[in-house]
């Protein structure tokens, strides 16, 4: 399984782990794989706290982190945090109060309320270029970040010299051939293919049918990861025969006893089929795939709002998603999840997922074998 990438950022696998979840990053890479953090949901302290915390318990592995460095946001949010509610029209707030309202959501106690409010402005606030430069600033004074990846479009030329003049590797996330051809033109070194299938900010494109495009598109001059669809080690083994390096992996750590999620959300994870989720804006105000509910289905109805820029609508959604997971209320949950989520049905460990999918894929590289044997 070990490729070139792997001598690259020093792992003994190339799996790598997109993960919000502190705990998670440091079990995958403890057990061999490469783990990003996705620090834009972070304000500068808790991403201090969080890479301080991955330092002391991954062994002196390296490890990455991923930011979004949006092309196209609210201007006006990155002048002060504190006025981002203001920005927030009311005809907005009003439509997901009458939801909640109709629906029987109580709000959040007062403190409660204060303590996520403060959280999502500092953090969902925080994805615009100048809130990804404060998070840079955070994950440069951590000499075990050997990877940074941009999760929409190429880091700004700024970025990209500090970054190589550190000798850190420079990556980005790609749903088209041609974004891949601008990522390399930027200056970019490592490239996720992500399909269609992925969870999170996604584009149109099937993994399948991506890949093997930005491979060639690439020509061999950047490492490629393929993304979205990825949960057993024979879809790491296709990944391979499609020319990738490695694959990036989000989902399937979702259900493991390390995740962020709570029992709840679990819950609805375990009970979710492929045809469950679909790409929406409701949660960040760029498309998302999710785990569809009554509440991200409401913004696609007739009379609904228009959805507001990057990072306005994340702070009026995930405030309200907070509601929603403390009311328990699974009709109106909804997560960023890739269709491979129908394949995660029971709680494990992260380490015994990294051990499944190791198995997976020798097992299958196996019958590859006796297939060409017989021929």
């Amino acid at each position: 399984m070990r490729t070139p990438i792997c001598e690259r950022l020093g792992c003994a696998l190339p799996i790598f782990a997109f993960s919000h979840c502190r705990d998670v990053i440091v079990e995958v890479t403890r057990a061999g794989g490469f783990g990003v953090l996705g620090a834009s949901t972070f304000s500068p302290d808790q991403l201090e706290a969080e890479l301080r915390w991955i330092d002391q318990h991954v062994d002196g592995r390296p490890y990455g982190v991923d930011v979004i460095i949006p092309a196209a946001y609210d201007k006006a949010a990155e002048k002060s945090l504190e006025d981002l509610e203001k920005l927030i029209p009311r005809e907005h707030k009003d439509f997901m109060e009458r939801i909640l309202r109709e629906k029987g959501v109580a709000e959040l106690p007062l403190d409660e309320r204060e303590r996520v409010h403060r959280e999502i402005v500092t953090g969902r606030g925080g994805m615009t270029p100048d809130g990804a430069r404060r998070l840079l600033t955070v994950a440069l004074a951590h000499a075990q970040v050997k990877l940074v990846v941009s999760a929409l479009g190429s880091p700004p030329p700024d970025v990209i010299d500090e970054l190589r003049a550190r000798k850190i590797m420079i990556g980005a996330m790609c749903g088209k051939a041609d974004h891949a051809k601008r990522h390399m033109e930027a200056g970019v070194e490592l490239i996720v293919a992500q399909g269609t299938e992925a969870g999170g900010h996604t584009g149109e494109i099937a993994t399948m049918v991506l890949v093997p495009q930005v491979v060639r598109a690439c020509g061999g001059k950047v490492a490629v990861l393929a993304a979205g669809g990825i949960a057993t080690g024979e879809q790491i083994l296709a990944a391979q025969a499609l020319g990738a390096q490695g694959v990036w992996c989000g989902t399937v750590w979702l259900g493991t006893r390390e995740s962020e999620l709570d029992p709840f959300e679990k819950e609805v994870l375990f009970a979710a089929g492929a045809e469950d989720t679909a790409r929406r804006k409701a949660r960040t105000g760029k498309t998302v795939r999710m785990i569809k509910s009554e509440l991200s289905e409401a913004w696609e109805q007739p009379g609904a709002p228009k959805y507001l820029p990057t990072p306005l609508q994340g702070i009026l959604y995930n405030e309200v998603h907070a509601r929603v997971v403390r009311a328990r209320r699974k009709e109106l949950y909804s997560f960023p999840a890739g269709q491979v989520v129908a394949m995660i049905n029971e709680e494990a460990g992260v380490r015994d997922v990294m051990y499944r999918l190791q198995m997976e894929y020798v097992e299958a590289a196996e019958r590859l074998g006796r297939i060409a044997a017989s021929e």
